[in-house]
């Protein structure tokens, strides 16, 4: 299921300084920069906090290679014997939640927020696809169930990163990421209450 953050891929960091007008035309799943990054962690952790799921992520880091984001075991717990299939079918269908959101409330943090623009629907295109494809591989959901939730998920996100009250404390969230490089969920649950985002 953390397939989906590949989604987001790691861009060229070293990328010459140019006129942010030029340089930054669209957003794109590709990270243009470590500022980029940290805007998506940024949004990551903030959909963390909507779902109360800060239990599901053991840290977040700028310096991740292939992913940003470790999940904690109870994201992998798969199940006992004591625990009904039906139990564990939810309870994957909720990570399968957790992961859409994240990657969805990523993309709108650093487009809405650190970009101050609406994001492309063709970016939105490429999410669906990739969550849609995760929805049917994952836990076996039919494509109008992954719809459902991929609308109810995108219409929620909206509405927390078009919340211009919400950016400076978005903005200040990242220059955190920035400056501490990797936060476990604990952290980022403690960070967020200082910045009052929850």
């Amino acid at each position: 299921m953390a397939h989906l953050f590949v989604v987001a891929k790691k861009g060229n960091s070293d990328m010459k300084k140019k006129d942010k007008d030029t340089e930054e035309k669209a957003i794109t799943l590709e990270y243009s920069n470590e500022d980029d990054r940290a805007y998506g962690l940024a949004g990551m952790a903030i959909s963390l906090a909507a779902l109360d799921a800060f239990d599901r992520v053991a840290e977040v880091s700028l310096d991740g290679d292939d992913t940003m984001v470790e999940f904690s075991n109870e994201y992998y717990f798969s199940g006992s014997p004591s625990i009904s299939p039906k139990s564990t079918w939810d309870n994957l269908v909720h990570n399968f939640h957790i992961t859409a959101s994240m990657v969805i409330s990523n993309v709108m943090s650093r487009s809405m927020v650190r970009m101050h623009r609406d994001v492309p629907v063709d970016v939105l295109g490429e999410l669906h696809d990739e969550i849609l494809r995760e929805g049917r591989d994952s836990c076996g959901l039919e494509d109008d169930e992954i719809d459902a939730l991929f609308n109810r998920t995108l219409s929620y996100s909206r509405r927390i990163f078009s919340n211009p009250r919400l950016h400076p404390a978005i903005d200040e969230f990242a220059r955190v990421i920035s400056r501490r490089r990797t936060l476990s969920g604990n952290e980022i649950r403690d960070e967020l209450r200082l910045l009052q985002i929850i």
